[in-house]
C-alpha cells in the first residue's frame, strides 16, 4: 500500500465534487440530446453527447418552465450550467440553467420530426377536417390581447359582418408557457360549448398570432397545441405569422389562413356581398312573379276571347244534340235487345209446347198406364193385366186378353 492518508468513498467523492464544481461553474456545452425524459415532477433528464463522449444532464422544473420549445432526441443544443456531482452514485452531470437549439436548423429538424410523427397518427388527414359555418353567430379568438393581430381581426370582422359576437381568450403567444396557455384556451372553449351552448358556445375558433422568427412562432409547433386543435369539436382556423410561415398548427387545423387578417375574412361573409345577393334574389323573385302574372293575364285574355267562352248557347246546343244522339242509339240498342229476347222466348215456348202430352193426345194418340205407371213397351204388359188408357177427352179401364 502506498504511504499516505486513507480516504473514505465519501471523502474522495466530496473532494472530486469540490474540484469539479469549483472549476466548471457557469459553462456552455454543445452536444446532441439523447435519452430525453420528462419526469412526472417536471424535471428534465437527458444526455449530451458527441462523437467520443457523453455527459448526463438535468434541468430542474423551475428552469424547464422557461423553455420555449420541447427538447427532442437528436437535437443539437447549447446547454449553459454548472457541473455537479451526485454523491450517492458518484456520478457527475451538468446542472442546466438554460437550453437553446443550436441554430434554426435544429428547430427545423424538431419541426420535421414532430410533423412526421403526427402525420403518421393521422392528425393531418382531410377526413378529420370540419367545415366552417357559413354564417357564424359567435367567434372565439385565441391570441395575445395586445398584439396587432387581434386589432386587425376585430376591425375586419366588424367591417365585414358586424352582427357577430366575438369572444377573446387572451394568451401568451411566445415564450415560457405559451403552448400550454394556447392548448388550455382551446380546451376551455370546447368545455364552455358543452356546458352552456347558448351563452358560451362559439361556432368557430381562430388560433394565431402575427409574424415573427421561428423561435417566436414555436409555441404553435408544440405537440400539446397540435393535439388540442385535433381534439376540438369546434372548427379551428390556424392564423400564424405571415403567408410564408407554416407551423404544425396549420397542418392540424380545419383550415389554414395565411395571416390573422385573412382568417378574419375567411370565417365571416362580406355583408356587402350578402346584401348584393339578397338584392339579386329579390330581383329574380320579383321578375319571376311578374312573368307569372303576365302569363296568367294572357291565359285569361285567351279564355275571354275564345269561341267557347263567347258562344255558350251554341256549345250547349251541341251538347244537347249529342245527348239526343246518344238517346236514339240507346233506344235502338234496347229495342234490338228486346227483339232478340222475344225470339228466344218464342223458340223456347215452341219447344215446351212440343213436349206437352195434351197436344199429343189431341192428334189421336193415347197413353197406357199400369198400376198408375206409364207403359212405354208392349212387353211390360201380360195377359190379364188391368190397364188404364188415357185419351184426349178422358180415361178408360181395360183388361188385356192377349
Amino acid at each position: 500500500m502506498p504511504n499516505g492518508k486513507i480516504l473514505s468513498v465519501s471523502e474522495i467523492t466530496r473532494q472530486i465534487k469540490s474540484v469539479l464544481e469549483t472549476n466548471f461553474n457557469d459553462i456552455i456545452v454543445q452536444g446532441e440530446i439523447s435519452n430525453f425524459k420528462r419526469h412526472s415532477s417536471g424535471h428534465l433528464y437527458f444526455t449530451l453527447k458527441d462523437e467520443n463522449a457523453s455527459l448526463s444532464a438535468v434541468m430542474w422544473r423551475g428552469r424547464a418552465a422557461h423553455l420555449f420549445f420541447t427538447p427532442q432526441d437528436g437535437m443539437k443544443v447549447l446547454a449553459r450550467g454548472s457541473i455537479s456531482v451526485y454523491e450517492v452514485r458518484g456520478s457527475y452531470q451538468i446542472d442546466v440553467i438554460s437550453l437553446q437549439p443550436l441554430g434554426i436548423g435544429e428547430l427545423q429538424v424538431a419541426f420535421e420530426k414532430l410533423k412526421q410523427k403526427l402525420a403518421a397518427e393521422g392528425l393531418f388527414d382531410e377526413s378529420h377536417k370540419k367545415p366552417l359555418p357559413e354564417y357564424p353567430e359567435r367567434i372565439g379568438i385565441v391570441t395575445s390581447p395586445t398584439g396587432a393581430a387581434i386589432q386587425d381581426m376585430l376591425n375586419i370582422i366588424s367591417r365585414r359582418f358586424p352582427g357577430v359576437e366575438i369572444f377573446l381568450y387572451p394568451v401568451k403567444v411566445q415564450g415560457v408557457g405559451a403552448a400550454e396557455e394556447i392548448a388550455n384556451a382551446i380546451c376551455d372553449f370546447n368545455e364552455y360549448k358543452k356546458s352552456d351552448s347558448r351563452k358560451f358556445g362559439v361556432d368557430v375558433l381562430i388560433v394565431g398570432r402575427g409574424g415573427g422568427s421561428i423561435e417566436d412562432l414555436w409555441a404553435f409547433n408544440e405537440e400539446i397545441v397540435a393535439r388540442a386543435i385535433f381534439a376540438s369539436k369546434i372548427p379551428v382556423v390556424s392564423a400564424v405569422g405571415h403567408e410564408i410561415d407554416f407551423t404544425i398548427a396549420d397542418f392540424v387545423a380545419d383550415l389554414r389562413a395565411p395571416t390573422p387578417s385573412a382568417a378574419a375574412e375567411l370565417v365571416v361573409p362580406n355583408r356587402f356581398e350578402l346584401i348584393e345577393n339578397i338584392r339579386n334574389f329579390h330581383y329574380t323573385i320579383k321578375r319571376n312573379l311578374e312573368e307569372r302574372v303576365i302569363d296568367g293575364r294572357e291565359l285569361i285574355d285567351n279564355i275571354l276571347s275564345s269561341y267557347a267562352f263567347n258562344s255558350p248557347k251554341d256549345r250547349m246546343r251541341q251538347y244537347s244534340q249529342r245527348l239526343d244522339e246518344f238517346d236514339r242509339l240507346i233506344r235502338i240498342k234496347i229495342a234490338h235487345k228486346l227483339l232478340l229476347v222475344k225470339q228466344n222466348l218464342k223458340q223456347v215456348t215452341h219447344r215446351i209446347e212440343s213436349l206437352d202430352s195434351g197436344l199429343v193426345l189431341k192428334r189421336g194418340y193415347a197413353i197406357v198406364y199400369k198400376d198408375s205407371r206409364l207403359v212405354d213397351s208392349a212387353f211390360k204388359i201380360e195377359h190379364g193385366d188391368d190397364i188404364g188408357i188415357k185419351f184426349k177427352d178422358g180415361t178408360v179401364d181395360a183388361t188385356v186378353k192377349e
